[in-house]
């Protein structure tokens, strides 16, 4: 936010309106991760296809939130990793940039509970970040991370995980809302996209003429995955569903021109897919 006299200029963000609701794409940084985390699909295809879409092997993967306006809500889709594991952290100085404070935030719609997605809701006290808002989650998310026998089956990177995405579920506590699907808020679906992890949720905002898809991770790596649905990520619960979840989701996100927004998109935040004879192709808006 800069000042310029009496009148605040707000920083440009990509942005979307979909009918009543304004949506907005929030970087909080990057993480690193490796092409070997790829499953089932060659290491020089994946190069190939990294290079083919702009990136290469060393890349850094992009992470997104964003903040949606309207009705009289503001809610935020994933609040990134917030500093945690050394990813992301910009989330907290980007959200006033885009003209919000955290307190006024009322709705987090998170999809699923993974380090660089639930990283952001705690502050640096370990308190809730957004104070006023209501975390809603599907309830099979919030069942395996508090499972203690999922805990006791964990590896020592995976436990890290438990006691991040515990802390954060705890710090909403009365806060937190457990679904199962259909409609969160209106105008607002809750679609489940199980694979990646057991409570993985996307959320639709449609209108007549105009709807976005925020796909969580359906992808991690848009240029591989998108070209090859079948390449699953070893960070993925179940990586067969995954890959059969991609596939419906990139069938109806292209049969219905829907504009996808993703945590892993590239800091342009909003996407569409195209199929093309048998191969599917991402494109980046704006």
């Amino acid at each position: 936010m800069k000042k310029n006299g009496a009148r605040m200029e707000f920083e440009s963000f990509p942005v979307r309106k979909v009918g009543d609701y304004t949506v907005t794409a929030i970087s909080d940084g990057y993480l690193t991760a490796s092409l070997d985390l790829l499953l089932n699909v060659d290491r020089h295809e994946a190069s190939a296809l990294q290079r083919r879409g702009g990136l290469n092997d060393q890349s850094p993967m992009h992470i997104n939130s964003y903040l949606v306006r309207g009705g009289g809500r503001t809610v935020l889709v994933d609040a990134g990793a917030g500093g945690v594991k050394q990813w992301g952290g910009r989330m907290a100085s980007c959200l006033p940039r885009a003209g919000v404070r955290a307190s006024e935030i009322d709705t987090i719609l998170l999809t699923h509970a993974h380090p660089d997605h639930v990283g952001g809701l705690l502050d640096d006290s370990g308190r809730a970040a957004f104070p006023n808002a209501e975390l809603v989650v599907h309830e099979r998310e919030v069942a395996f991370w508090e499972d203690d026998s999922n805990l006791a089956h964990a590896n020592d990177r995976a436990r890290g995980n438990f006691q991040i995405a515990r802390r954060a579920l705890d710090a909403y506590g009365g806060g937190l809302r457990a679904l199962r699907g259909g409609e969160v808020l209106p105008g607002i679906s809750a679609i489940p996209l199980p694979g990646h992890t057991d409570g993985h949720t996307g959320y639709l905002i449609g209108s007549e003429n105009e709807s976005v898809f925020f796909w969580g991770d359906t992808v991690h790596f848009p240029a591989v995955q998108v070209t090859r649905p079948d390449a699953s990520v070893a960070l993925d619960n179940d990586p067969v569903r995954a890959a059969e979840t991609r596939s419906q989701v990139f069938e109806m996100v292209s049969a219905e021109r829907m504009t996808v927004a993703g945590p892993h998109l590239t800091d342009r935040g909003f996407a569409r897919v195209e199929r093309l004879g048998g191969d599917y192709w991402i494109t980046y808006e704006g």
